[in-house]
């Protein structure tokens, strides 16, 4: 196995010095275009087919490998690595020296990392590319977190970039909390919940608070609904398929001595595989619709389906084991139990086999209890993982891309 992990050493100062300018200027949504720029020149100088998204400020680079057949043949070997670059609507409380410049926007989940660190892999992989006997997409990805940019790509043919569909897809994110420092984890089958949204406004009469009986008053009715949606999580999922509601915002009133017209609920729904999904969508739109109407208030329902869940596929996480296994030795391990958490490279899975594979950002010595989860204001991803993210990317696509080509 060619030894990216003592190349990856030697750029793993200038990729972190990448990531820290990432850092500094976090973009969010779809238009990240000072991020975008920062990717392009970071690839400049490389032997790479560079397409911009046209929905969104994406970059697509496709690497060639030189081995084997001619770049353009048919049944030439394709994997996919990819790296979100969006961050997050979030003030940023680290402290670090490279911390947001940008008040109200902070890289919280380590897409800084992602992006600088996909980077590095391109150019470990493009040092080696007399060794490939196929070719590499790099998909630089925005809107993770409002989970549109995945499905932007797909749109714009990200998977047939290098003139065929691709064979494999990876994805790498990194975590401030729940693995412990140096460890590298991924499991066969769900991994990540799906996410969707329901909305819902209870539509009463408003009326004087003094005289209840004169109006019909949504807020009990609210009330109801938040507690009825968490008897019907437990009693019609079970343990081993569970799904998640939280209700996220409940609005309701303005003025101690008013019987508002309408209430305002917003819910987070996650489930762990297609058949809960479907289930709970069905469910809950009819026990909210069957609650208000008991009640006499009608029920203003949209039910918004997000991503579905992220599923790796059982021979790509055996393949992730054996090759993350063999750079980290005993730091790798299959997880027990899928996050609640949601991601839209689930999408990308959907059409592709492939894995998903974490890693921990928690500097060496930290107790996790001592922690913050991805998201938080001061979520703390170490520098130190830089250089072995970078190696893990390249060997992953380098050992896939040898696999195909022989199996």
């Amino acid at each position: 196995m060619t030894d990216h992990l003592t190349e990856a050493a030697v750029l793993a100062p200038r990729i972190t010095d990448l990531r820290h300018r990432l850092h500094r200027w976090p973009e969010l949504g779809n238009d990240l275009p000072r991020t975008q720029a920062a990717v392009l020149a970071a690839l400049e100088g490389l032997d790479l087919e560079v397409t911009r998204g046209v929905a969104s400020t994406s970059v697509t680079a496709v690497l060639r490998g030189r081995a084997g057949s001619d770049a353009a043949a048919s049944g030439r070997p394709v994997v996919l690595l990819r790296g979100d670059m969006d961050g997050l609507p979030i003030h940023e409380e680290t402290g670090l020296p490279f911390a947001s410049e940008r008040d109200g926007h902070m890289h919280g989940c380590g897409h800084d990392m992602h992006t600088a660190t996909l980077v590095g892999a391109a150019h470990l992989l493009h040092a080696h590319r007399d060794e490939l006997p196929g070719d590499v997409v790099f998909m630089f990805q925005p809107g993770e977190e409002v989970l549109t940019g995945a499905r932007a790509m797909l749109a714009e043919g990200v998977l047939e970039a290098a003139g065929r569909k691709v064979d494999r897809a990876f994805g790498l994110h990194v975590l401030s909390s729940v693995l412990p420092s140096g460890r590298w984890a991924t499991r066969p089958g769900t991994l990540m919940a799906g996410a969707d949204t329901l909305y819902l406004d209870i539509v009463g009469t408003g009326g004087h608070g003094s005289t209840p009986s004169l109006a019909n008053d949504p807020v009990p009715v609210m009330a109801e609904v938040i507690l009825a949606v968490q008897t019907m999580v437990a009693k019609k999922f079970p343990a081993s398929d569970p799904v998640v509601v939280n209700v996220g915002v409940a609005n309701a009133g303005g003025a101690a001595n008013v019987i508002p017209e309408r209430c305002h609920l917003e819910m987070s729904v996650r489930s762990f595989s297609p058949g809960a999904r479907e289930k709970v969508e069905r469910l809950l739109v009819a026990l909210v619709e069957g609650v208000c109407a008991a009640h006499g208030c009608r029920a203003e329902v949209e039910y918004r389906q997000g991503v579905g869940p992220t599923v790796n596929d059982p021979d790509a996480a055996a393949f992730v084991a054996r090759v993350v296994g063999g750079l980290v030795g005993e730091r790798y391990a299959d997880m027990p139990d899928p996050l609640a958490g949601s991601e839209d490279f689930s999408a990308v899975l959907e059409q592709v086999p492939g894995a998903f594979v974490f890693y921990s950002g928690v500097p060496a010595g930290r107790d996790l209890a001592d922690t913050t989860y991805n998201h938080s204001a001061t979520a703390w991803f170490d520098d130190a993982v830089i250089g072995e993210a970078m190696a893990v990317y390249a060997a992953l696509a380098h050992e896939a891309l040898l696999e195909l080509a022989t199996g």
